[in-house]
């Protein structure tokens, strides 16, 4: 693998986990197109095509270079899942605004739950970060014998889950005043800006911030140790 110390095999993870610069774009790139048309046009019949139009462009350029086209696809199936989600609300009766409402709901769900998730695997004392450095390892597990490997992996699971807090506690809010208002507009408006603005840019800070704790430190991985 070429890295020695379980700081270096976590950078690397999470690069090949994020996709890097290019593959945040890439995934951000959709959402921004959806949401500044839709801000514009009130219509998810204009936005959503707009958005997989951009999202399919940057899939042809990856395919086209030979690079993985991982990010872009996951991109479109979260597109794909907030149309549904709109669909359903149009089917029943819903207006514009809820419909947009109802697109933002499966981004809502999934920050919820992998912010829950990386909350309890700290809370029992095995943070999700720990199994990055298994899986290079070769031993799903043998990081957890090491209480000071358990401690880092602690950290950068918290600034990880981090984000999605966040976004849960700001946009949650945004998201019930809309249901409850008469006219969603302004609500729906401040969930896509929230969107755009606690997406890729607060992810990169909290990667800034993980990026500086692994500089901090040097423990070395169990084959530096043998």
């Amino acid at each position: 693998m070429g890295e020695t110390t379980v700081e270096e095999v976590v950078r690397a993870q999470l690069s090949k986990a994020l996709g890097g610069r290019r593959g945040m774009l890439e995934a951000a790139a959709p959402t921004v197109a959806l949401t500044a048309i839709f801000l514009l046009t009130h219509d998810l019949r204009v936005a959503v095509p707009v958005s997989v139009a951009t999202a399919l462009v940057l899939l042809v350029i990856r395919a086209v270079q030979r690079t993985t086209v991982q990010f872009v696809l996951n991109s479109l199936v979260g597109i794909g899942i907030g149309t549904f989600f709109a669909w359903r609300s149009a089917r029943g009766g819903g207006t514009a605004d809820e419909q947009a409402l109802a697109y933002f709901l499966p981004g809502l769900l999934y920050n919820s739950g992998y912010a829950v998730l990386m909350v309890l695997s700290n809370l029992v004392r095995w943070p999700l970060v720990g199994f990055m450095v298994g899986s290079v390892a070769g031993d799903p597990t043998e990081w957890h014998r090491d209480p000071q490997v358990v401690r880092l992996c602690r950290n950068l699971t918290w600034m990880l889950a981090l984000p999605c807090v966040a976004r849960v506690v700001v946009q949650l809010p945004i998201y019930l005043a809309g249901r409850a208002a008469s006219d969603a507009g302004p609500m729906v408006a401040a969930l896509g800006l929230t969107k755009i603005a606690m997406g890729w840019p607060l992810q990169v800070l909290a990667l800034a911030g993980m990026a500086w704790l692994l500089a901090r430190n040097s423990t070395p991985t169990a084959a530096t140790c043998d």
